[in-house]
């Protein structure tokens, strides 16, 4: 018992700082594209956010809130952002956009100067559940591992 709870706290505390992708990706169930950019936030001061895709050379930003700059005129009435608390960061989503997709787009945010990226092709657009998104996501293997062990110890 001792020796298995060693074992599992070292895992906890090799395995739990891993970094996980700050940015997912998905379709909800009203086709709205979602992206959760997943950056914390500086309290007490004005968070500035960018949101934007690239396919091939071309980036286009889609909603943002950084004074001098402006969405694409195809964005403005499509897209809108939100604050998350917990956990924090921001949630842009984008309607009416999923069937004019680019096949194999890089999705960008930039919160507070903190950029995260990802590559999606349409295809592979999760469905925006909490099983799908836990799935695409980067930290999937370590619950997965630490079941592992825990079904090898029992």
């Amino acid at each position: 018992m001792l020796k298995s709870l060693f074992v599992f706290g070292v895992l906890g505390v090799v395995l739990i700082p891993a970094t996980c992708d700050p940015i997912s990706v998905c379709v909800e169930d009203d086709n709205d594209l979602r992206v959760d950019c997943l950056v914390e936030l500086k309290p007490n001061k004005f968070n500035s956010y960018e949101f934007s895709w690239s396919s091939g050379t071309k980036e286009t930003l889609i909603n943002t809130n950084v004074s001098g700059s402006s969405a694409e005129a195809q964005f403005k009435d499509k897209s809108y952002v939100e604050e998350l608390e917990d956990p924090q960061g921001y949630r842009m989503t984008l309607s009416d956009f999923t069937d004019k997709l680019p096949h194999n787009t890089t999705y960008m945010c930039k919160i507070s100067g903190v950029v995260a990226r990802i590559t999606v092709e349409k295809d592979q657009l999760a469905t925006c559940s909490a099983v799908s998104v836990f799935l695409k996501s980067s930290c999937s293997w370590i619950v997965c591992l630490l079941l592992f062990f825990y079904q090898m110890r029992s």
